[in-house]
């Protein structure tokens, strides 16, 4: 009986000791008030792909879903729902104890035709679309009332220069469409937390007109809980320093931010491969899809202090959450875009889901931060 009972405390003893040598995930080490999670596809909501499923449990606290709560998704057509994929995502969440994230609620993009087709032919009238709008957010935030934590209600509604982007639904219903948007989640989840998302905010003239459109929705008394960076950014660009000034006007203007899409492309861009040339971009796709068979190591230390730089500026301005866009590099959009073929690196974990510099990185980072 004592050698059992000597073996045991030996097996606890083992287990303990284990778990104590174990690094810390990202999640324990990020400060207070910062969250930390990624996006996450329909394979690694629904037990398809177990090294990234592992790795998304351990090192994070919120889940965004990349394609499947997006209207072509859940919402193909007139009167039919697809809620199969977008439940078995937020159970994902909410078996993991995670703050779940819903995207997106309006975007000029993935929406399907017959959102913005008129009546036999004829040109969209406002009241339409805004009744379609208000039907589709009612069915889709009122289905996981409680469930989802926060929505990205809209995406990308300005240009480059700061003006409104010319998409169907300003075409349609006019400037009050983002507002309308805002109103009708409210109405449909008065708790969620609701958030602008937009890309390339460090850029001044975008930026500043992405603050007075959210600034302009509270004066109106609607919910606007955050404003989303998406940082889908360069190993080299932008530089830090527009990264810094972005942030500050964001939080001098009082609002939290979220840096909602991250990663970093490694790969260069040339100019000319968004013509339509297409034997012009299958040479560009040759000439510059430069690390086929692994990232040397000289670019992963050079990736790894981009993060490091830019973590230190999301503690610096007390971004509310980091969300990257996706969890390794097996999966990233970026072998696609903005030309299909080419292999990057752009995540904390290759291929294999094992861990980069840059993951050692970041950790560092928050590790010294939490050591304040």
């Amino acid at each position: 009986m004592r050698r059992n009972s000597l073996l045991a405390a030996g097996l606890l003893l083992c287990a303990a000791v284990a778990l104590a040598a174990e690094p810390p995930s990202l999640k324990s080490l990020a400060p207070p008030g910062l969250r930390i999670g990624a996006a996450i596809n329909r394979g690694q909501s629904s037990g398809g792909d177990p090294k990234a499923e592992a790795i998304v449990i351990r090192q994070f606290n919120t889940v965004t879903a990349e394609n499947d709560l997006k209207w072509e998704r859940v919402h193909p057509e007139p009167g039919r729902f697809d809620f199969g994929p977008a439940d078995r995502y937020v159970d994902f969440g909410a078996r993991n104890g995670m703050f779940v994230v819903g995207h997106v609620l309006l975007w000029h993009q993935q929406t399907p035709a017959w959102v913005f087709a008129g009546e036999g032919g004829k040109k969209l009238d406002r009241e339409t679309l805004l009744a379609r709008l208000r039907g589709h957010i009612a069915t889709v935030v009122g289905r996981y009332k409680g469930r989802i934590g926060g929505w990205d209600v809209v995406n990308e509604a300005l240009e480059e220069d700061g003006t409104w982007r010319k998409s169907p639904w300003l075409e349609a219903i006019g400037e009050d469409y983002v507002a309308k948007a805002f109103e009708f989640a409210h109405e449909a989840d008065p708790a969620a937390e609701l958030y602008y998302n937009d890309y390339n905010l460090w850029k001044p003239a975008k930026r500043d007109a992405a603050i007075r459109l959210v600034q302009g929705l509270k004066a109106k008394g609607l919910r606007v809980d955050a404003l989303g960076e998406q940082a889908h950014w360069g190993i080299d660009d932008p530089p830090l320093e527009a990264i810094d000034e972005m942030l500050a006007a964001m939080r001098k203007a009082g609002f939290a931010v979220h840096v909602t899409e991250l990663d970093m492309d490694v790969l260069p861009r040339d100019p000319d491969q968004w013509g339509a040339d297409l034997a012009k971009k299958a040479r560009i796709r040759a000439a510059s899809n430069i690390y086929p068979d692994g990232l040397p190591p000289a670019m992963q230390e050079k990736l790894a202090r981009r993060y490091a730089d830019c973590f230190a500026l999301f503690l610096k301005h007390g971004v509310g959450r980091v969300t990257f866009w996706g969890v390794t590099d097996a999966t990233s959009w970026l072998h696609d875009f903005p030309i299909p073929g080419r292999v990057n690196y752009p995540l904390l974990w290759d291929k294999d889901g094992r861990e980069k510099p840059a993951f050692d990185a970041v950790a560092d980072v928050l590790r010294k931060r939490a050591a304040r």
